[in-house]
């Protein structure tokens, strides 16, 4: 039986997925950046034994940081070829992790609750980010962390193009600034800090000129 034809948010994400982990910091191929991202986690998502949940999965690389470092991971993606790559990736690498196909903005995990929800570069890319936010907030235990890597991009400050049809007048388009982010968070969380991450080129395999943060917030 045929697969049902993709929407075209999911299919513009799914074309991409052959090339996605060309950048630097999307395939962490190279040694250098993907230390600097296993540093952050660890950082951020200490010890070992955590279910963690990736929105926005991708290709798998920070699910399979994950799962190095003893967490026990499930992926989301709207794209099938990101979720094909994911798994794929950590079988390649031994590792457990369980990947699904669905909206990252309302993972389709069902009853599951987590220790941590992760999403990296996705708010930009929802037509309500709020909404996300409380969904992801709701799938935490108490005492979870909310664990949000954004930034507003070089292009920001001029019109930004739609990047597929029904992506026109997305809220966040061109990204959102850590106090917006901020701002939206707060009244969802106990407690959340900002940690600027311009600054660390092995993040993103060389300088930027853009804001870049995480944002860790606690339920």
């Amino acid at each position: 039986m045929d697969e049902p034809p993709l929407g075209p948010i999911a299919a513009y994400w799914n074309a991409a997925a052959p090339s996605f982990d060309r950048e630097p910091d999307h395939g962490l191929r190279d040694d250098v950046t993907r230390r600097a991202w296993r540093r952050r986690l660890a950082g951020w998502l200490p010890g070992a034994g955590l279910d963690v949940l990736d929105v926005g999965c991708g290709t798998g690389s920070l699910s399979l940081l994950l799962a190095e470092a003893g967490h026990r991971v499930t992926g989301v993606d709207l794209a099938p070829a990101m979720v094909d790559r994911a798994r794929a990736k950590l079988a390649a690498a031994g590792r457990d992790g369980r990947f699904l196909v669905g909206d990252a903005s309302l993972p389709p995990t069902g009853d599951g609750r987590y220790d941590a929800v992760l999403s990296r570069h996705l708010l930009w890319t929802l037509p309500d980010p709020h909404a996300a936010l409380r969904a992801w907030t709701d799938l935490l235990r108490p005492g979870g962390r909310l664990l949000l890597v954004e930034g507003r991009w070089r292009e920001a400050d001029t019109p930004v193009e739609p990047y597929a049809p029904g992506t026109e007048g997305l809220p966040w388009a061109g990204g959102v600034t850590a106090s917006v982010l901020a701002a939206a968070l707060r009244p969802l969380v106990r407690d959340l800090r900002v940690e600027p991450l311009e600054a660390d080129p092995a993040l993103w395999g060389g300088p930027v000129h853009d804001e870049r943060y995480a944002v860790l917030a606690l339920v």
